[in-house]
């Protein structure tokens, strides 16, 4: 039986003017779950990026706090970037899509994150009930197929094949939980929202089948407890 691990990427740079950054707390965390991989004696055995910056700085960030294959052996594949977040945004509230109008909205409310995670809760809903699919570049069924297949390749390897780990984003991790357990479009970023930075989902997979061994853990964050760790955007 094969293994496949999904990690969500460190705390990004919210609110900067390159969101596709980690943040100072998104660096330690990357750092936490790759000393607590050591602890536990795991290696990353095989390493598939997305392409993003925040993806490959937290593979980079927890592979050199444990042992890891040589960065120039990890593989890049597309297929398991996030969705169009901007895209989505935009086209619910195209007023604002520009920067300075979106703080503007942002800065009347007194808690600008809970504002933002609203306003985006109400995107996603839009572009995952189906009903507007030709507005986006990708459907919300467009993106499920894609991360999908992505997936597929690494559930083919062989028998003994080196554990993968994948570095992603929580909707692509969501996507995939989907895809197991059937779970309806309208309830799936419920899944998405629970996301910890850092967080780990593991897979185990043979000749045709792919299941759910655990979904999300923090335990690298939570044994230092310190709750300010333990973040979702």
């Amino acid at each position: 039986m094969g293994t496949i691990y999904l990690v969500r990427h460190g705390q990004a740079s919210f609110g900067s003017d390159d969101y596709d950054q980690l943040s100072l707390l998104g660096e330690e965390q990357s750092r936490h779950l790759g000393q607590w991989l050591s602890d536990c004696g795991r290696t990353l055995q095989a390493v598939v990026t997305r392409n993003q910056k925040r993806h490959l700085q937290t593979a980079s960030t927890c592979s050199a706090a444990c042992m890891a294959p040589p960065r120039e052996s990890w593989r890049q594949d597309s297929g398991f970037n996030e969705f169009d977040h901007q895209e989505v945004m935009d086209r619910f509230r195209p007023d604002l899509s520009e920067k300075r109008a979106l703080d503007e909205y942002l800065s009347q409310s007194g808690n600008p994150r809970r504002a933002y995670q609203q306003l985006f809760s109400q995107a996603v809903s839009r572009w995952t009930s189906g009903e507007h699919g030709a507005d986006y570049r990708e459907s919300f069924l467009g993106f499920r197929k894609r991360v999908n297949e992505a997936l597929r390749p690494l559930a083919e390897s062989p028998k003994g094949a080196p554990e993968t780990w994948v570095f992603t984003s929580g909707g692509a991790i969501s996507a995939v939980i989907q895809e197991l357990l059937a779970i309806p479009d309208h309830r799936i970023f419920e899944l998405n929202w629970v996301l910890v930075n850092t967080g780990v989902t593991k897979l185990l997979y043979q000749p045709g089948r792919i299941s759910l061994s655990f979904f999300n853990t923090q335990a690298h964050l939570e044994r230092l407890q310190r709750p300010e760790l333990i973040t979702y955007r």
